[in-house]
């Protein structure tokens, strides 16, 4: 066993308190689950969707998977937290000796400098983290002898290795800068924490671009920095620095395009590698640190706070815009609908999807198609999910002859490797009108891609796809539904496909379904239904109709009732025509008890939209 190594750290500002002093924990609300605490007190732990039995004192250097995600998440030591919560909750002593058991095993196995950087400075988090929330326990009488020690010089010895090397730009930077100022906060080193903060500051002012989009173009990785941004400003406030002005504009920024990616439901896409994920605990933080009541609103689903000023997210750096019917002033907050389109670069760095013009819908509480999310990041998994995952057939966007927009190539694409590249074409936005129109180019095929994304009434989406190429080609518009739980079915009929929560309808083209796939999180899959609209020429236009379930007066949906069945039957048996006769598309959508309303654009027109009951 390899003895901790006491350097660098302690050797530069002295010996540190034994005890270190609270710091805030931006995660206070995770790592309370009683479960994963009696696993892990039995040496049990679950990752990656895979549960091992490794013990108490497992072999930390060579045990585990072989699939190094499942180490990484392991070696992170989540689990501290939550056996800190069942330790006070509970008042049974042997969750605390369960922790000193794995941190003990942990520091005399594992040399400093083993893990990656931002493996070492997530686990550096959680440690202190863990230790405070144990510390907080009126009960609490410290750590088994001589463990104390050994911990601060194993987190001061990590730390100044950290130090020397960070990683050189993106989300891990953030974090292993983050874990510094918290462990120099957390040790009482002023000096220590004001270049952290300093740091911090300017890694932000670099990864947060002008419109807010962190650099890495991805929603969770997204929220993962902008947590970490705010845990500088708090802590930093919390013992007295100063925040630096650089550092407090770039999370503004962030926070403005938080609070717009946010589906109704309260929850955030998985767009370009990462988890779905609850991040309303992130903006609720935001709000208290920047004095915003627009995102206490968003935290809080529109119970406390003021209505963001807009409904319409534009962000032309990351290349993302949202619509929206509203935020909860008009129809319970859960019950509006959301979108958001995808026009911009692959992104920074190796997380980027080839899932240009592409989209995720919600409507009425539930998500009606999904971004499939990340699956996994072994590019050398022989079943190929990592490029299944990351593929452009598994997005809501159209394949063209089944490629991908850009050529697939496991980790970061080769600076000289040709990529597809997408841009906005306009927006415009009309009383009960707001369209969104952009194009993608393929270095894999010569066909160019034209989306027209037309939200109407507040109520519903015509998406309008131009292909034009002088070759013919098989063209797909996928639509990527959500797993199908308990009662509900997806029916395909003559044009259109009647799923939970949506009526999708497409006059043109050749309608199938077929089967998908969605990933909750990492390591995790689940079977799911996927609409194909497909077309085979070299000029072809699609046209696709998301009509979400109709609400009763009281905003609930599905047929409960009379008055539901009513809604739902206007929707099931609605009907579309659509004329696209060069640069002009119209589109007529009948909806019995509704209307026929008639949306038509042209290439150089303003669109419009009529109702006529």
């Amino acid at each position: 066993m390899t003895a901790p190594v006491e350097t660098g750290w302690s050797a530069a500002v002295g010996r540190p308190p034994t005890t270190p002093r609270p710091v805030r924990c931006v995660i206070d609300e995770l790592g309370r689950d009683l479960a994963v605490a009696r696993a892990a007190r039995a040496g049990r732990f679950s990752h990656c969707g895979v549960t091992l039995d490794l013990g108490r004192r497992p072999d930390w250097v060579n045990g585990g998977l072989a699939d190094p995600e499942w180490r990484i998440e392991w070696v992170k030591l989540y689990e501290g937290l939550d056996l800190a919560h069942a330790c006070v909750a509970t008042g049974d002593g042997d969750y605390l000796t369960a922790w000193e058991d794995l941190v003990e095993s942990f520091c005399y196995q594992v040399p400093v400098g083993h893990d990656s950087s931002d493996v070492s400075a997530r686990r550096l988090q959680n440690w202190l983290y863990a230790w405070q929330r144990f510390a907080a326990d009126p009960d609490f009488a410290g750590l088994r002898p001589g463990l104390e020690d050994l911990l601060v010089s194993r987190i001061t010895a990590d730390a100044a290795h950290l130090a020397e090397h960070l990683t050189a730009e993106r989300n891990h930077r953030t974090l292993e800068i983050y874990a510094l100022l918290l462990v120099a906060l957390a040790f009482d080193d002023s000096a220590g924490a004001r270049s952290a903060l300093d740091l911090l500051a300017a890694n932000a002012a670099t990864d947060i671009w002008a419109d807010g989009v962190h650099r890495e173009c991805s929603t969770d990785y997204h929220l993962i920095v902008l947590r970490s941004l705010l845990g500088g400003i708090a802590n930093a406030r919390r013992f007295g620095l100063d925040v630096p002005p650089a550092l407090l504009h770039a999370t503004e920024r962030a926070c403005d395009f938080a609070l717009h990616v946010q589906r109704p439901d309260g929850l955030t896409p998985a767009l370009s590698d990462g988890d779905q994920g609850d991040f309303r605990a992130v903006l609720a933080l935001g709000a208290e640190l920047l004095d915003r009541p627009d995102l206490r609103w968003v935290a809080t689903g529109g119970t406390a706070g003021t209505p963001p000023e807009r409904t319409a997210g534009t962000f032309p750096v990351g290349g993302y815009y949202t619509q929206r019917s509203g935020w909860g002033t008009d129809r319970p907050y859960e019950q509006e609908r959301w979108l958001v389109f995808d026009a911009g670069p692959l992104g920074d760095g190796g997380h980027g999807h080839y899932d240009q013009l592409s989209v995720e819908a919600a409507a009425a509480g539930r998500a009606l198609v999904v971004d499939p999310g990340r699956y996994t990041y072994d590019a050398d998994d022989p079943a190929g999910w990592r490029h299944w995952f990351k593929g452009t057939a598994a997005h809501n966007t159209v394949c063209v002859d089944g490629l991908d927009q850009t050529p697939y190539r496991p980790g970061k694409p080769a600076r000289s490797m040709p990529v597809s590249t997408a841009r906005l074409l306009g927006r415009w936005t009309s009383p009960g009108l707001d369209v969104l129109r952009a194009e993608v180019t393929s270095p894999c095929y010569d066909a160019v891609h034209t989306r027209t994304v037309a939200f109407v009434d507040g109520d519903y989406w015509v998406v309008h796809d131009r292909l034009r190429a002088p070759t013919p080609h098989e063209y797909a518009a996928r639509w990527h539904l959500a797993p199908v739980r308990g009662d509900g079915a997806v029916e395909l009929g003559a044009g259109r496909v009647s799923a939970p929560g949506l009526l999708l309808l497409a006059p043109h083209g050749t309608l199938r379904l077929t089967d998908g796939w969605v990933s909750p999180s990492y390591g995790v899959k689940e079977s799911a239904p996927v609409v194909v609209v497909a077309a085979t020429g070299a000029d072809v236009d699609l046209v696709t109709v998301l009509l979400p379930d109709r609400p009763d007066a009281t905003g609930t949906t599905g047929a409960t009732d009379a008055t539901d069945a009513t809604d739902r039957t206007r929707a099931t048996g609605a009907t579309v025509t659509a004329d696209c006769a060069g640069d002009e598309v119209t589109v007529r959508i009948d909806r019995p008890g509704v209307g026929v309303d008639t949306v038509r654009w042209t290439g150089t027109d303003d669109p419009g939209w009529e109702r006529r009951c």
